[in-house]
C-alpha cells in the first residue's frame, strides 16, 4: 500500500473562466466561487476532497501569481512552498512539470495526483476508491494513469479515450480523441469502449519527468535548470525566466498522447467539469419546472433554465425556457444556456468594446 506521505496532490488553478461570465471575472475566477452553494468555493471543496487522500502538507496549488493572494485567503492552512505561482498561463504541461520538478526534490518517492480545481464530484467515497487503485498502479508500475469518465451521453464537449478490454482495472489506452462531432460521438458510446477524459491523471514523480524529458525535451530543459533554485528564496525568479522561455502546451497533445506507458481507468463517481452555465444546470438540484435557482426570484412559466444573482435584488422572470439569467456586480446576462458558441462571441465583443471593468 503507497504510504500517505508519498501521496502528493497538485491542483491546476490558473484558469479564468471565462464561459461563466458575468460571476467569473479575472479579479475572482470561478474556482474561488461558491458555485455550487455548498458555502465553500470550488477549490476549498477540491482541496476537502484530496484531503482524504493525501496529507495537507502534500498539496499543491498552482495558480497565476495574480491570484495568490485568493489562494492564501481561501486555504490559510498551506506554506508558502505549497503555493505554486505561475507569471503567465501556458496550459497543462509546463504547470505538471513545475510541479513534477518541486514534488522529485521534496520527496525522490513522491506519486502524484493532479486535479483541476473547478470539477464537481457528487460520489467523493467512489472517488476515493478509484483514485487510491490509481495510486497503488502508479507506486508499482511505470506507467501514466488517467481517469477515465463512463460515459452516459454523447457529449461533444469533452475529449475521449478508447481503451482495450481486459480484466484489469486500469486498462491500456488505446486512443485519445479530442471534442468529436455528435454522429461520431454516438459511435463511441455505441462501442462501449470509450470514456471521458476527466483532465485527472496519477502517476509517480519519477515516471512523469521521464516522459517530459522524452516527449518535450524543451520544456524539460527549461524546468531543469530551475531545479537548485526551487524552495528557495531564488524559486520566483527563476520561474518567471522559465515561463517567459516556455511554450503553451497540453500535457494531453505533449505526453499522453504519444507515451507508451498510458493508461486509464474507468470510473463514475458523479462528474462534472462544470466548464459551462449548461453544465451546472445539469449537475444542479433543479425544481419542478427543472430550472435551477440560486437567487431572490418570483418566476412565472419559466421552465429549463438558470437564474442566478444576488439575495438583496429580487429577480422576476417570465416566459422563459431554456435560458440564463446571471447577474453579477456590474453586469447581467440574458441568453440560452445552451449556446456555449455563441457565448464565446459575447464574452469577446464584451473584451472588445466594452473594457476591463466588466471582465
Amino acid at each position: 500500500m503507497v504510504e500517505k506521505e508519498n501521496i502528493y496532490a497538485v491542483i491546476m488553478a490558473g484558469g479564468i473562466g471565462s464561459r461563466f461570465w458575468p460571476a467569473s471575472r479575472e479579479s475572482t475566477p470561478k474556482q474561488f466561487l461558491d458555485m455550487m452553494g455548498t458555502g465553500k468555493s470550488l477549490l476549498q471543496v477540491t482541496v476537502d476532497r484530496l484531503s482524504n487522500i493525501c496529507p495537507v502538507e502534500n498539496i499543491l496549488i498552482v495558480t497565476n501569481k495574480k491570484y495568490g493572494g485568493l489562494v492564501r485567503e481561501q486555504i490559510p492552512e498551506l506554506l508558502d512552498h505549497q503555493i505554486l505561482l505561475e507569471p503567465i498561463g501556458r496550459n497543462t504541461a509546463p504547470c505538471i512539470t513545475y510541479a513534477a520538478y518541486k514534488i522529485k526534490k521534496l520527496n525522490p518517492r513522491g506519486i502524484m495526483l493532479v486535479a483541476p480545481s473547478d470539477h464537481a464530484i457528487f460520489n467523493e467515497p467512489k472517488f476515493i476508491s478509484t483514485a487510491n487503485i490509481a495510486l497503488e498502479e502508479a507506486a508499482k508500475d511505470d506507467k501514466l494513469i488517467t481517469m477515465g469518465i463512463k460515459p452516459h451521453r454523447p457529449e461533444t464537449g469533452y475529449g475521449y479515450i478508447q481503451y482495450i478490454h481486459d480484466e484489469n482495472e486500469v486498462k491500456k489506452v488505446k486512443t485519445f480523441t479530442e471534442k468529436p462531432e455528435l454522429s461520431l460521438a454516438k459511435k463511441f458510446i455505441e462501442s462501449g469502449d470509450f470514456v471521458w477524459n476527466s483532465g485527472m491523471f496519477i502517476w509517480s514523480v519519477n515516471a512523469i519527468i521521464e516522459a517530459i524529458e522524452a516527449y518535450i525535451p524543451d520544456v524539460a530543459e527549461i524546468f531543469h535548470e530551475t531545479l537548485d533554485s526551487l524552495l528557495t528564496e531564488k524559486e520566483e525568479n527563476a520561474i518567471n525566466i522559465a515561463y517567459s522561455q516556455c511554450k503553451s502546451i497540453s500535457v494531453d497533445y505533449g505526453i499522453m498522447e504519444k507515451a507508451r506507458n498510458v493508461f486509464v481507468i474507468p470510473a463514475e463517481f458523479g462528474w462534472s467539469d462544470l466548464g459551462s452555465w449548461a453544465s451546472l444546470h445539469e449537475m444542479s438540484k433543479k425544481d419542478k419546472a427543472n430550472n435551477y435557482v440560486d437567487a431572490n426570484t418570483l418566476t412565472f412559466d419559466v421552465r429549463n433554465s438558470i437564474i442566478k444573482g444576488p439575495k438583496d435584488k429580487l429577480i422576476v422572470v417570465e416566459g422563459l425556457d431554456g435560458y440564463l439569467v446571471a447577474e453579477h456586480d456590474n453586469a447581467i446576462l440574458i441568453c440560452k444556456k445552451d449556446n456555449e458558441r455563441q457565448f464565446r462571441t459575447m464574452f469577446a465583443e464584451i473584451k472588445k468594446t466594452k473594457g476591463k471593468e466588466y471582465l
